[in-house]
This record gives structure tokens, C-alpha cells and sequence, in this order.
């Protein structure tokens, strides 16, 4: 039977890990995983779920397996390749935005569209209620570890306060999957795709003017710095997913595959939503140390955005169903469902 508790050697490699941001595999370990993902490692994301995640999966193996984890910043933390990277096997596991590159995920990108959820939670238990029937074919040759999404967005800028629609007009906004993009052009806005490391840099130089984010990076990418002005609007989500190659996942014994199960699916969904939380706090209490200002979408200027942008959610389901989705609104239906119910 698979002792739970860390051998030495593993608990030495995770505190140096800890220490560099990149966690070392322990050289005694029969199987050894690549685990990548693209926020830097002060990030909750980082400390909170993967290094655990990958700790509590040496430790369940009784110390057969390592797992050496590749953040933002280094070779294979490219925002932009997780999903290659993992169907490639140059990693095995890998954490990532379903909408960079765009298009890789059009069926779980319904959760992006606006006004559909409002907490971390809702947003990542309805993903993972639709996965099985309405998503799983989009995860190919994955091993779908969980599927999550942060809590309702802001609206950042930097020069300007926004508090309405009219305030959009022609600013440039960051944007992080194509279902954002169009809701921000709904609102008057110009959409800039651009990967979240690259936000701080473009804000300060002036070639964006704002940027739409939860509270967390405003802590963990210090946003608070070149940003003044943000609008609680809670508006949209942002999807992530967390994978293992399918073909890497099958080769594991039957100890450790059962390792790999018992950590993901729904026990690590139910954890999102908490998580999150606590991640957005600092990044509001940033934004107040900085002196920054903080304002809430009115009740009226809700109900004006959600008018507005109804045209443009049944412009998107179209445009997926152009591009073969075609049970998008189905899932899209089932989305509301889900999301309704688990907002309460």
C-alpha cells in the first residue's frame, strides 16, 4: 500500500523548488513528469494548486514519481503553447488559457460570453458540468485534469475612468480570447490581443490604454502600478484548463494513475472558487494601496450592457456555428442552466 507522506529527498527537492520557482525533480524517482504553466510563481495559481497539486501527487506515489514544474518566465511557460506542448509530449501535464491560441477551444469558450457568470465558482462547476457530454471532443488525446474560470471582471484602465459604455469609446483595450474581443467591440472598444506577461510593459508605454483582468493580476503582475481607474463589472469569465497527455497518463501503473484521479476532476474543481477569492484580495488591496480609484457598474448601466450585448452573444453562437459548432446554442443553453444554478 502507497505510503501518503513525503520521503526526505522529495521534501528537500520541494524547498528548493519553492526557493528557484521551478521545482526539481528528485533523482531517486522511478517516473519523472514535466509539469508547465505560464504565470509567474508568485501567482496563487503557482503556490496555491500546482506546486501542491504536484507535491500531494509525489507524496501519493510513495515517492515513485517527480514532478518538475516549468512556470512563466522559463523555456516552457509560453502562454501560447501549453496545449502543443502537452499533445507533443515535450511536457505532460500543462495548465493554460482555452483562448490563446484563439480558436482551440470554441465549444468551452461559451463560458467567456457575458453576463453569463459571476463567481469563480459558478463559472468553473458549470464548465465542468457541460465537459463530458458537450466538451470532452475538443480534449483529444488529453487527459482532462479540470476544467476552471475566474470570478466576474474588471474593466482596468489607465488615464481614463470608466463608469459607462460612453467611456469605452476607441480606448484599447487588452483582451484574452475572442469572445471577449467581441464584447469589448460591442461596448465601443478596441480590442489588442495580447498574452498577460505583456500587459505591464504596453500600459507603461502607453500602446494600450486598459486591460480587462479578475483583481489577481493586479497584485501578481503589480498592474496596480501602471493602472488608476477600475471598473467592477463583472461582466465576463476567463477559462483555463489543466491537462495531461493522454498517451503519458495511460503508461502510468495503475498506483499512480489512481494518484493522478483522486487529486483532479471534482475534488480539485470544488476548490476553484475559494481559491479565487483569495487570490483576487490582494489584487484589490493593491489597487486601494496605490490609491487608485474603484468603481461599481450601476444597476442602470448593467442593464444598458446587457441590452447592448445581446446582439453580439447571439453574433458569437452564430459564428461558432459557422465554424461547425453546431449545438452551440444547445451548450450554450446548458450553460445558463448550470450557471444559474450553481450561483445560488
Amino acid at each position: 500500500m502507497m505510503r501518503h507522506t513525503l520521503a526526505p529527498a522529495l521534501a528537500f527537492a520541494a524547498a528548493v523548488g519553492l526557493a528557484l520557482g521551478v521545482a526539481a525533480p528528485a533523482k531517486a524517482a522511478e517516473i519523472e513528469l514535466k509539469l508547465s504553466h505560464f504565470l509567474p510563481p508568485v501567482h496563487g495559481i503557482h503556490t496555491d494548486f500546482i506546486e501542491p497539486w504536484a507535491r500531494e501527487l509525489e507524496a501519493c506515489s510513495d515517492g515513485r514519481v517527480a514532478v518538475e514544474i516549468y512556470p512563466g518566465g522559463t523555456q516552457l511557460g509560453n502562454v501560447a503553447k501549453q496545449q502543443e506542448q502537452v499533445l507533443a509530449g515535450v511536457v505532460d501535464i500543462a495548465h493554460g488559457l482555452t483562448g490563446l491560441p484563439r480558436g482551440r477551444f470554441p465549444r468551452t469558450s461559451v463560458i467567456d460570453l457575458p453576463f453569463l457568470t459571476e463567481s469563480a465558482d459558478a463559472a468553473t462547476r458549470t464548465l465542468w458540468a457541460l465537459y463530458p457530454e458537450y466538451l470532452a471532443e475538443e480534449y483529444e488525446g488529453l487527459k482532462t485534469l479540470a476544467l476552471h474560470a475566474h470570478n466576474g471582471g474588471l474593466i482596468h484602465t489607465r488615464d481614463k475612468k470608466v463608469e459607462t459604455m460612453d467611456d469605452l469609446a476607441g480606448l484599447r483595450i487588452r483582451t484574452p480570447s475572442p469572445a471577449i474581443s467581441m464584447m469589448l467591440e460591442a461596448l465601443g472598444a478596441v480590442p489588442q490581443g495580447m498574452p498577460p506577461g505583456q500587459v505591464y510593459e504596453n500600459l507603461q508605454k502607453g500602446v494600450i490604454d486598459g486591460t480587462v483582468f479578475p483583481w489577481d493580476p493586479v497584485k501578481s503582475f503589480r498592474l496596480a502600478e501602471v493602472l488608476k481607474y477600475h471598473l467592477d463589472a463583472r461582466v465576463y469569465t476567463v477559462s483555463f484548463f489543466f491537462v495531461m497527455n493522454q498517451r503519458r497518463y495511460d503508461s502510468l501503473p495503475d498506483e499512480v494513475k489512481a494518484c493522478v484521479d483522486e487529486l483532479s476532476g471534482d475534488a480539485l474543481v470544488a476548490k476553484f472558487g475559494d481559491w479565487w477569492d483569495a487570490w483576487d484580495a490582494p489584487g484589490l488591496a493593491a489597487a486601494q494601496d496605490q490609491g487608485n480609484v474603484v468603481t461599481t457598474l450601476s444597476d442602470e448601466e448593467r442593464r444598458r450592457w446587457r441590452e447592448a450585448l445581446q446582439p453580439m452573444i447571439d453574433a458569437y453562437l452564430t459564428q461558432l456555428e459557422d465554424e461547425g459548432v453546431e449545438n452551440a446554442r444547445e451548450i450554450y443553453t446548458k450553460a445558463q442552466e448550470h450557471a444559474a444554478e450553481f450561483e445560488k
